[in-house]
């Protein structure tokens, strides 16, 4: 745990502390964030209140048959048994502090976060408290990476990009020479070749072919695989990291093509159209760290949105423009989301997520082009940056 950074981020943002609490492990950001063995035995709910004040010392409280429980963090500790005693203690713990953060998100809007009960929130606040959401902290301690983390991510994407590469060959060689070939035996060779490379995923990847590609999440099994065929529409959605190192930061994009054929019309415009509305919102972020000015992942996402609603097509993107990517694939900074949630978390530097609109039309075909970006902070003499990762996918793939 970096004390002085979580004080230093609680002043900032004009907070008083951040109260972590948990009970059988429901809250795993507190314990990542405080340091904690995430495997350990808890059976009895425990606090850990952090003041913004540097020069006051953290405070616990921890049941008294679990008392050694906090022992590895830094502050004073107080005992209880019975929960009259609890909740005495635990008004004591924080009798100098109003605005206190917690693992809490107003209406649930940032769900992410929402670990605590909503009956602690109500015993805090039958305390005088006023309860506010840590979401913008835990984003500094969960999203912002490293430079070597940094430096992960680029050496995934290089890999990868050359699993993907060689995926489409495999599928045009297959078709091309009469070989019969799925949509599952695409998933195998693609996860063959990512292991060849040192990498790693958790699940996936997918390959989805015609109207499968209109399922954002289609998963093919071998059992209800689809067989590729000339003139299919395919799409290919693949995500890794690299093997053998926890801290590694994961690399996740889609890319779409057609077998031996030029596109249709119709699946020119859509792509086209998510094409357009992912450099819009790569546009967005750039343009705002250009000027040093903030922005939510919110606005991002309304930024590739507007472009699919002009053309149209609004009511058949149904899923946020992105999502944050850390450790984890679905990490806990910012989402490019105006959809699923109102995501006001700010993009912050040194963080890292993708951009991928998409467009499905159900029993046709679907669309989704997918890029990664990582946030550069500024400086005094230069502006911040914001760049894309990978490659950027201008036309359909002819395979």
């Amino acid at each position: 745990m970096d004390l002085q950074a979580i004080q230093s981020a609680l002043r900032e943002h004009h907070i008083d502390g951040w109260l972590f609490y948990d009970h059988h492990h429901r809250d795993p950001i507190a314990y990542r964030v405080l340091g904690l063995d995430e495997n350990s035995f808890v059976s009895r709910r425990w606090y850990y209140f952090v003041p913004a004040d540097s020069e006051a010392e953290p405070r616990k409280l921890v049941h008294r048959i679990e008392a050694g429980k906090l022992d590895t963090l830094p502050g004073s500790k107080d005992e209880y048994s019975s929960w009259q005693e609890l909740e005495q203690k635990l008004e004591t713990l924080l009798d100098d502090a109003t605005d206190i953060a917690m693992q809490y998100s107003p209406r649930n809007a940032i769900m992410y976060v929402a670990m605590v009960d909503a009956g602690t929130v109500e015993l805090i606040r039958s305390m005088g408290k006023n309860v506010v959401t840590s979401a913008d902290l835990v984003s500094i301690f969960e999203a912002v990476l490293t430079e070597q983390q940094i430096a992960t991510h680029f050496e995934a994407q290089r890999r990868l990009d050359a699993v993907l590469e060689a995926g489409w060959g495999y599928i045009g060689d297959s078709v091309r020479s009469g070989a019969e070939i799925t949509e599952f035996d695409v998933v195998e060779f693609l996860k063959s070749e990512m292991e060849a490379a040192g990498l790693w995923t958790d699940h996936g990847p997918n390959c989805s072919v015609g109207p499968n590609s209109a399922d954002s999440h289609y998963e093919p099994t071998r059992a209800s695989s689809r067989t590729i065929r000339n003139g299919d529409f395919v799409l290919i959605d693949i995500w890794a990291k690299l093997a053998n190192d926890p801290t590694a930061i994961w690399y996740d994009i889609t890319w779409t093509g057609v077998v031996n054929r030029e596109p249709s019309a119709r699946e020119q415009l859509i792509f086209n159209t998510v094409r357009d509305a992912r450099d819009a919102a790569i546009a967005a972020v750039q343009r705002a760290y250009a000027e040093g000015r903030p922005i939510a992942g919110w606005e991002a996402d309304d930024a590739a949105r507007n472009v699919i609603r002009s053309a149209g097509f609004g009511e058949w993107f149904t899923h946020r423009t992105g999502h944050n990517i850390e450790v984890t694939l679905h990490g806990n900074g910012a989402h490019l989301d105006n959809l699923e949630t109102h995501d006001e978390r700010l993009l912050l530097p040194n963080t890292c997520f993708s951009v991928e609109p998409g467009i499905y039309f159900p029993g046709e075909f679907g669309v989704r082009s997918e890029v990664n970006m990582i946030t550069r902070p500024g400086s005094p003499e230069h502006r911040g940056s914001a760049v894309v990762t990978g490659p950027l996918q201008r036309e359909l793939l002819r395979i």
